[in-house]
């Protein structure tokens, strides 16, 4: 497909998942492992050349090797050796003779000849007729990923990999660590060909408040660098080289919505309770610390659901006690008198892995992922809780454990809770021994199983995205199937009510973390299922909260009793889609 004219405007239609309007140049970013500038060298440099290649292998490999003692470390255990593989290829010498006789033969500079001789090694073992050994291509790209970035760069100036002007990132396909790690100063939004709505990129874009369209086929291909765009996630647009008309009109629109965004702000201190007088705790979603001021700004009755994989994962190293210690407690004093609830690990899945493993999971989302995870690595584990208890002396938190399946689970996690309290005992180090303990409920056999898990904790927190997966068998982010992720399954709606029964018949309360929370749409239903308390990003919050302001719990309650006699999501989507129109219509404009 040609690359677009810089004078012609080409509308290229996607599908929204994160709302917000950018104005601003591509930055494009290819897909796969990227092949570095190719330049001729002069004989005598060869040397050099090929010294720099050792060097950058050396350097890997102690890179590699502090990684492997990392893992060992955290997980008490020798999980670090699935590295081994990476360091003996780092160490092939048939490689490095290729490599070291590719730089003399041909005159090219060090990286190139690497990536050039690594590629072939990869495609080999994509060619390989079994499953296991092609997927190790992947990696090899990572490995030389590593290397290429280790290349001194004695002879050229460094390239940067993020433009230091605004721009809007158009890519293949990002990962959830890639939407985490976007400079979010100059990143106004982002593009891209591969993902669909119910992704955990798509999340993590709508939690964030950045604008962010999916879906976009053959974008990469034909936008160039720089080409001025407007992003458009109301819609799911974006468009390429748009006529000042077109910039003019969107201006508009923006300017229409932040007028209504002001009025909504005027809400921020006023009470979050029915037109009946029911009241609904409204917190906020984070995932990194920094937005911990945004809570207090946006009015949230404190933190709902804190992720806090992408803190501890982000980086590539996981944080010490006393580093998760010091950013719990600021969660502590900046919600303080509300509670911020602090969730353990949640890995795996389409979320960031806890740890590279020895071979790809068939299933991830049926695999190692949430409270596995951590039962299974108790050193890490215990860290965290260690970190959650004693900051829990500064304010009021809540600890939840993530993707529990039943009984079993909590009870396990309780007592290594408990463990850590009695060595905190000992040390006679201060935290509240009345800090609440929840769970997430995300499968099925937990909302079945509630009446008997509610004996067992403080608090219920729903997580719509993976039950409404797991109820429905489907992949959220497989668009073969995605059209069948509906929140509104009459299954998936009467679990919900079977969780909330389950709580207020055991004294305890139930909130909503997911997707559907954030959901004006979905709102009256939500209300009128009976949960206490809704957790969303605090970019919707204020959305949110005018909608439950304009809602009577004795209509939603109305409407949930005949939501739950319904046989098709259709007609409990119809029902609530029409009375959120007619209450807050204005909302949706």
């Amino acid at each position: 497909m040609p690359v677009i004219p810089s004078n012609k405007e080409v509308v290229i239609q996607g599908t929204a998942v994160s709302p917000g309007l950018s104005f601003g140049p591509a930055h494009v970013i290819s897909r796969g492992l990227q092949a570095p500038e190719l330049y001729s060298i002069h004989a005598k440099q060869v040397e050099k050349e090929i010294q720099r290649v050792h060097d950058a292998l050396d350097n890997t490999k102690k890179e590699i090797g502090e990684l492997q003692k990392h893992i060992e470390e955290i997980t008490n255990d020798t999980e670090g050796q699935i590295f081994e593989a990476h360091i003996m290829l780092l160490s092939d010498r048939t490689m490095i003779k290729r490599v070291d006789a590719r730089i003399r033969e041909r005159l090219q500079n060090a990286e190139f000849c690497f990536y050039a001789v690594i590629q072939n090694y990869a495609e080999a073992m994509r060619r390989v007729n079994d499953p296991y050994l092609s997927e190790r291509a992947a990696d090899i790209d990572d490995i030389a990923q590593r290397v290429l970035r280790n290349f001194s760069s004695d002879d050229e100036s460094p390239r940067e990999d993020t433009p230091e002007h605004n721009h809007i990132v158009i890519a293949h396909d990002l990962s959830p660590s890639d939407t985490a790690m976007l400079d979010r100063d100059r990143c106004e939004g982002f593009a891209t060909e591969q993902g669909s709505v119910n992704s955990h990129t798509a999340i993590l874009a709508r939690s964030l408040g950045i604008p962010a369209v999916v879906g976009l086929q053959g974008l990469i291909i034909e936008i160039q660098e720089r080409s001025q765009t407007i992003l458009d996630g109301y819609d799911g647009k974006l468009i390429i080289n748009p006529k000042p008309s077109t910039i003019a009109h969107y201006h508009t629109i923006k300017r229409e919505k932040e007028a209504r965004e002001r009025l909504l702000d005027n809400l921020r201190d006023r009470q979050t309770a029915t037109t009946d007088g029911r009241d609904i705790t409204l917190s906020a979603n984070v995932e990194f610390n920094h937005e911990f001021p945004l809570v207090e700004s946006s009015g949230a009755a404190g933190i709902g659901l804190f992720r806090t994989e992408f803190y501890l994962l982000g980086k590539g190293e996981i944080p010490s006690e006393e580093s998760q210690y010091q950013v719990y407690s600021e969660a502590a004093r900046i919600t303080a008198p509300h509670q911020a609830i602090i969730r353990t690990l949640d890995a795996g899945g389409d979320k960031l892995p806890a740890e590279p493993l020895p071979e790809p999971e068939p299933n991830p989302f049926l695999g190692w992922r949430g409270i596995r995870v951590s039962l299974t690595r108790r050193g890490m584990f215990k860290e965290q809780l260690r970190a959650i208890l004693r900051a829990s002396a500064h304010g009021r938190l809540g600890v939840m454990f993530p993707l529990v399946s039943g009984v079993g689970e909590i009870m396990q996690a309780k007592s290594i809770l408990q463990e850590c309290m009695d060595e905190l005992d000992r040390e006679q180090t201060p935290y509240d021994p009345g800090i609440e303990v929840g769970v997430m409920i995300e499968v099925p056999s937990a909302a079945m199983m509630a009446d008997e898990i509610a004996k067992e904790v403080d608090f219920f927190s729903i997580g719509t995205n993976d039950l409404i997966q797991y109820t429905v068998a489907v992949d959220r982010v497989n668009k073969h199937v995605s059209n069948l992720y509906k929140p509104t399954n009459p299954a998936v709606i009467r679990l919900i009510k079977m969780t909330v029964e389950a709580a207020n018949n055991n004294g305890i309360w139930t909130g909503v973390c997911g997707e559907m929370a954030s959901d004006l749409l979905l709102t009256p239903l939500l209300i009128g299922l009976g949960v206490d308390e809704l957790s969303v990003g605090t970019h919707q919050l204020p959305k949110i909260k005018k909608a439950i302001r304009s809602l009577s719990h004795a209509e939603c309650a109305t409407l949930a009793d005949e939501a739950l006699r319904c046989r098709f999501s259709s007609d409990i989507l119809a029902l609530t889609e029409k009375l959120a129109h007619r209450t807050y219509g204005s909302l949706f404009d």
